[in-house]
């Protein structure tokens, strides 16, 4: 009896110390990495400067008599599939539509002037030239704090999302007593931003240049605010640096905590036990939920795996290009677009300013290397940082648009986001909130941030 008792006690020992090690390996943070400020441009480390200097978009003559040639040369595309409308990607009856349109009617040189309306700079980080708008408020009442603001964009989008958000968050309002200053500068490998010429400028490393950019123009402390790929550099930049970055702001918060998945598969029993009850529908059945992701993130296994083989394709037909953007800004706008023949484009974006962003990625030629960011992103180095189980010590407030690709509920953001101090769901919008819904996005940010500097808690 008494080596049963003994054998059962080494057992039980044995099980805690495996599940000890497990917890150890596999959930528990690990110490917060240090981050060196690497070099991303051509040759050597060198001195370049700390120069910040105007910059104005000038695109030359050829560049968009080349562009239009291509679309004189675009035609016989092939046929949608009878009433598949966008559930196969971009229906080419529509795409005929954006090509006439953009060929006849959009004029570059009157986008160009509307893009130069912001005050633009560039300054060289790392080895690498960042563009960047820069807005300060004006008319500031006496007794107005002025809260510096790094606002990131995404993929496929670029600055041109931002436009119509960036004068509302620098214009004073009644309620408030603070007003931003903001900085969104075009990410490393977008828009008229260098792309790395060398492996390894993950989201983390992006981070860190966007920290030195903040510095350079001065603020040592600062604000953030993100959506896609800008609320995950936001989250690396709070995870790493809470003493310099006071508060985030996010549109898409995601938490790839590795007690995540565990419970979620919880909630898949009981949903209460995960995510409020008028929510549910957002993540359960997860069947519906990873259905709808594994439909949507064909793009990102390419970009991950192949950017450059898909960037020769995209580099070389503007039409294509146009075809493999749009269409993401037909779906992740609302989901039931797909049904529709013409996507649901034109419900929330004028072609015009859908134009603009595609035409920044054609002029910039920066399709390819804004498509790198995913490779870099879930390469090896970057997952062995450790970053998703180490909590983000700063206040946050997150928006969780009702048509955003997908959702995370308070008790998942709870493990990455332990001062969540503000959690909304809008009525409407989707995944380019800030484009889509550039008021409602703005009226977010200013209560967000206010919940930020109160070290409220939103009920």
């Amino acid at each position: 009896m008494w080596m049963v008792v003994k054998l059962l006690a080494v057992l039980v020992v044995l099980l805690a110390v495996g599940l000890g090690v497990l917890w150890q390996k596999v959930f528990a943070p690990g110490p917060l990495p240090v981050l060196r400020d690497e070099w991303w441009g051509p040759g050597q480390p060198r001195n370049v400067g700390e120069a910040i200097t105007p910059f104005k978009i000038n695109i030359p003559d050829s560049v968009i008599a080349d562009l239009n040639a291509r679309l004189d040369r675009w035609q016989n595309p092939t046929k949608p599939l009878e009433n598949a409308q966008f559930t196969y990607g971009m229906n080419t009856d529509y795409l005929t539509k954006v090509v006439k349109f953009w060929r006849k009617d959009y004029n570059w040189k009157k986008r160009e002037a509307f893009l130069n309306s912001l005050p633009q700079f560039k300054t060289n980080i790392a080895g690498l030239n960042i563009h960047f708008i820069h807005v300060k408020p004006k008319n500031v009442p006496a007794g107005t704090k002025v809260l510096p603001l790094l606002f990131m964009h995404g993929w496929p989008g670029s600055v041109r999302e931002l436009y119509a958000a960036i004068p509302l968050l620098t214009t004073p309002r009644k309620g408030y007593d603070f007003v931003f200053e903001v900085i969104a500068p075009s990410l490393p490998g977008y828009g008229f931003s260098d792309a790395a010429v060398r492996p390894g400028l993950g989201a983390v490393q992006v981070g860190v240049v966007m920290r030195q950019l903040m510095q350079r123009l001065g603020f040592n402390q600062f604000y953030v605010q993100g959506g896609d790929w800008g609320s995950l550099i936001a989250t690396h930049m709070a995870t790493l640096y809470p003493n310099i970055v006071l508060g985030v702001h996010m549109n898409m918060c995601v938490s790839m905590h590795p007690l995540t998945q565990i419970l979620y598969t919880i909630g898949s029993i009981y949903p209460l036990l995960v995510v409020d009850e008028p929510y549910q529908d957002r993540l359960y059945p997860l069947s519906k939920t990873y259905a709808h992701l594994l439909e949507e993130m064909g793009y990102f296994h390419l970009q991950a795996s192949k950017p450059d083989t898909v960037g020769v394709a995209l580099r070389d037909s503007p039409v294509g290009l146009a075809a493999y953007i749009l269409e993401k800004f037909a779906v992740w706008t609302k989901k039931d677009n797909k049904f529709l023949a013409d996507g649901g484009i034109e419900k929330k974006f004028s072609l015009t300013d859908l134009l603009d962003n595609v035409m920044i990625y054609w002029v910039t030629d920066s399709i390819t290397t804004s498509m790198r960011l995913y490779a870099e992103s879930l390469a090896i180095n970057q997952w062995s940082l450790g970053m998703e189980k180490i909590p983000a010590n700063v206040p946050v407030a997150c928006t969780a648009a009702p048509e955003e690709i997908a959702y995370t509920p308070r008790a998942a953001l709870l493990l990455k986001f332990p001062q969540l101090v503000h959690y909304t769901h809008p009525p409407r919008g989707g995944h380019f909130l800030a484009f889509e819904e550039p008021e409602m996005f703005a009226d977010d940010v200013f209560e967000g941030m206010s919940k930020v500097l109160a070290g409220q808690t939103s009920s």
